[in-house]
């Protein structure tokens, strides 16, 4: 601690000669014209200007070398006395810390050792760093501070960089993916009346001007079907919501889900959507559908997107992996009497409702096996509230997740379209609720109130952005590709 703040005490020093010197140590503008990166594609003798943070400075007497940093990467650029006169060079020796600004003009040529730099003719200095960057050389090593101070992870890694450069570029492609297939960008409420859309307990907040509670939404999927009873065909959002659950490396409390609903369309046909989406996508972004991940073990895996996935149903992949057919308990108290025969354990069992106990079943003893690219079909009723129910068989629900690594990628199904079934599921749901099942749906009736109208055939989709762009950066954590994840607040030592 005392050495960072003899070094801060050093920069303000230096700050106030850079004020003596009559110059702005904090500049208004620089104007530009290429990025790091684009200077070695270019003419020897090229005129350029750039600009970016020092990362490296060596003064070698009468010559002296920095690495600057912008957005694109890092270039060389070069003081010599003999270019600047002798006061400009002097004075950049004595202004320059780790971490400042500066912005140059010169030529492009090479050094002796044959390095593509910058000759500087004139620099302008735009920004003094009043405290030292992390490890010069190795940037941040601990976690939990690059979650605390991302922007020194993203000045010290270009690993980093690249993770969230292919978060933007994977949520692009998929807007562009979208408005090629002829669906429309809409945006619907964070704050709601009823907490709707999913099976998950909600953050609860207060409306002063109203004087009403609300709740963040735990998914947009209400108000978008709204918009197709209201005539739309094709919709989809890219929404950040927000779950009051447990926190661990697979879960965030909030985070940005995509959801998307075309009427006429049945889960069958989501999912032909779902693997040419994904596919084309990722091989657009990695040059191929072969990823290289990393599984539960921490060991590194292939998985290949390349279609058809493999797809199974949800009652042969729990008798398969724990010999309990769910078909043949009914109700909750039979479930949970064979499953504690069975010796399984899963948290808080006594306050799930069949739909919720059969799904942290699947969780316990199945989830975690699934690798490759795997569809997971036909989900009991009860876990459905909101997905139709199949033709064949009325126990289970024309629904899919699409499961990678044991991860939960997307959800999606044929939607529930009658509302006298909506209502006496949702009833359900929260009878569920009142038995302290707080993940249990809320009743909705305004929703039911818009389902009255009519609606078309409709199948609907909804995926964790954060699962999927972890998976393909191969992060075993979610808040690794979350810029800035929340923390609970350190106590300063200051």
């Amino acid at each position: 601690m005392n050495k960072n703040i003899n070094e801060q005490e050093d920069r303000l020093k230096r700050l106030k000669l850079i004020q003596d010197l009559g110059l702005n140590p904090y500049a208004d503008k620089f104007a530009k014209t290429h990025q790091a990166t684009d200077i070695k594609n270019l003419k020897l003798d090229t005129a350029v200007k750039v600009a970016g943070r020092v990362m490296l400075f060596r003064n070698m007497g009468k010559i002296a070398f920095a690495h600057i940093q912008d957005f694109s990467g890092k270039l060389q650029v070069v003081f010599k006395n003999d270019v600047l006169n002798q006061d400009d060079y002097k004075n950049i020796t004595k202004m320059i810390d780790l971490g400042d600004f500066i912005g140059v003009a010169g030529k492009v040529f090479k050094t002796q050792k044959g390095e593509v730099s910058v000759l500087v003719e004139k620099y302008q200095f735009l920004s003094k760093a009043l405290r030292p960057l992390p490890e010069k050389w190795h940037g941040l090593k601990d976690q939990e501070a690059k979650y605390r101070q991302r922007y020194l992870d993203l000045i010290t890694s270009q690993d980093t960089r690249d993770r969230f450069n292919f978060r933007s570029d994977f949520i692009w492609e998929l807007r562009k993916f979208y408005k090629d297939q002829g669906f429309y960008e809409i945006e619907t409420p964070v704050l709601c009346n009823s907490a709707s859309g999913a099976l998950a307990k909600p953050f609860i907040t207060h409306h002063n001007s109203l004087d009403l509670d609300v709740y963040l939404r735990i998914a947009p999927e209400i108000y978008l079907k709204e918009a197709i009873i209201g005539g739309y065909e094709k919709i989809f959002e890219v929404a950040r919501v927000f779950r009051n659950e447990g926190m661990d490396p697979g879960h965030l409390q909030d985070f940005t889900m995509v959801e998307h609903y075309c009427a006429y369309w049945d889960y069958q046909d989501n999912m032909k959507f779902t693997e040419e989406m994904l596919s084309s996508i990722i091989k657009k972004l990695k040059g191929t559908t072969k990823i290289e991940i990393i599984n539960r073990e921490g060991k590194s895996v292939t998985v290949d997107f390349k279609p058809p996935w493999k797809k199974v149903s949800f009652k042969d992949l729990i008798t398969t992996d724990c010999g309990i057919d769910i078909d043949k308990f009914s109700d909750a108290q039979s479930l949970r009497q064979e499953i504690k025969k069975k010796k399984i354990k899963i948290e808080d069992m006594d306050k799930l409702g069949r739909g919720n106990l059969i799904d942290a079943l699947y969780k316990e003893v199945s989830r975690a096996k699934i690798i490759n690219p795997t569809f997971l079909l036909h989900h009991p009723i009860d876990l459905s509230p909101l997905a139709r129910k199949n033709n064949d068989d009325p126990t289970v629900a024309d629904r899919f997740q699409l499961i990678v690594n044991g991860w939960e990628i997307l959800n999606a199904y044929s939607e529930l379209i009658d509302p006298l079934d909506q209502k006496e599921r949702l009833e359900k749901q929260a009878q569920d609720k009142e038995r302290g099942d707080e993940e249990a749906m809320s009743k909705d009736d305004e929703y039911i109130k818009a389902m009255e109208y009519g609606m078309p055939p409709i199948s609907g989709w909804g995926m964790g952005v954060e699962r999927i762009v972890a998976l393909l950066t191969q992060q075993s954590n979610l808040r690794d590709v979350v810029l800035f994840p929340l923390m609970r607040p350190e106590k300063s030592d200051e």
